[in-house]
């Protein structure tokens, strides 16, 4: 079954970076946490199907697609080398995650996740891949 592609006026990046702006300046970040924007689909798929209010609206609580914006010193550090052997997660990535793993908190009336790093399960180069 093919993922559904979403019709973006604005890459989904760029209208995160917007919303929050300078905000994100002021949020600091500790230890192992993960701070992730999540990922709200836009109300339209590039085939025309439009995507209702109320689910959409769900996407804040039940989306398992975030943009790592910005992480704590610790982040992915493992000096065993068992839990993120090869693992490079950076800011700007789309990651993988199960919604009840994060502490969801709004900044400029954006929902976001902060998240310790061993609850990222993968990462995705387009954040409709995964809903």
């Amino acid at each position: 079954m093919p993922f559904m592609v979403m019709e973006h006026a604005v890459d989904p990046k760029e209208a995160i970076y917007k919303n929050v702006g300078e905000f994100l300046e002021n949020i600091e970040v500790f230890n192992n946490q993960i701070l992730v924007a999540t990922y709200v689909r836009p109300e339209k798929t590039k085939g025309g199907i439009y995507i209702t209010e109320k689910n959409r609206g769900e996407d804040q609580w039940q989306s398992k697609i975030g943009l790592v914006v910005k992480m704590g010193p610790t982040a992915f550090n493992d000096t065993s080398g068992e839990w993120f052997k090869d693992v490079n997660i950076k800011i700007d990535d789309w990651v993988i995650l199960r919604p009840s793993d994060g502490w969801n908190i709004t900044i400029n009336n954006a929902p976001f996740r902060m998240i310790e790093d061993i609850h990222i399960k993968g990462r995705v180069n387009n954040p409709d891949f995964v809903w």
